[in-house]
């Protein structure tokens, strides 16, 4: 309720979000970034102060349990449903290692994921409940599919990386510890870079 207060003068928690990516002072960018976080925390959402996002969102049911991590892009007019989720793969030996990239007109049912280094068409529909990990063209539906158990030959690398204070980090047993496998490092760089 009070971060609904706060977001007012702005015009509302996109204009905030532009404010907060706009401004050259470091204070400022901290309070925006206070006030932004204090909203979702309120809503139960996760949308990353600088993820890409052209224009404003549609979502019918507002801001809840919407998580859209840092570097997505997403096109104009999309609709996005509560409990949605556009997220990084920071799994290191991943196929679909890297951040979604949306395209414009999207409709994103509840509950759906949408994961990885992947890219959404224009125009897609997305259904409740769906599991993403592909590229999709535009003017495509994708409808829930069967679970699906694979045996793999190799263990995977399932360590949660994150990049903060400008170096890749990675979560262990309650500490994070800076990456110092030259070859994980290279892969970071191959993906964000490009």
């Amino acid at each position: 309720m009070i971060s609904r207060i706060l977001v007012k003068p702005f015009g509302g928690i996109w204009k905030l979000k532009q404010t907060c990516n706009n401004t050259n002072s470091k204070l400022m960018k901290k309070i925006y970034k206070f006030i932004y976080n204090l909203y979702q925390f309120e809503h139960g959402s996760a949308i990353s102060y600088d993820s890409q996002i052209d224009g404003v969102l549609n979502l019918p049911y507002g801001m809840k349990q919407i998580i859209i991590s840092p570097d997505v892009k997403i096109g104009k007019n999309c609709v996005i449903f509560p409990q949605v989720h556009i997220i990084h793969d920071r799994l290191i030996d991943s196929k679909t290692f890297g951040t979604p990239t949306i395209g414009d007109n999207c409709y994103i049912k509840s509950g759906a994921k949408i994961i990885g280094n992947i890219k959404i068409g224009n125009n897609v529909q997305i259904e409740a409940n769906c599991v993403v990990t592909q590229d999709i063209p535009d003017n495509h539906v994708v409808s829930f599919s069967p679970l699906k158990i694979s045996k793999i030959d190799k263990t995977p690398d399932n360590r949660l990386y994150s990049f903060q204070n400008g170096k890749w980090i990675y979560y262990d047993n309650g500490n994070w510890i800076d990456v110092k496998d030259n070859e994980i490092l290279m892969t970071f760089d191959r993906a964000y870079k490009s």
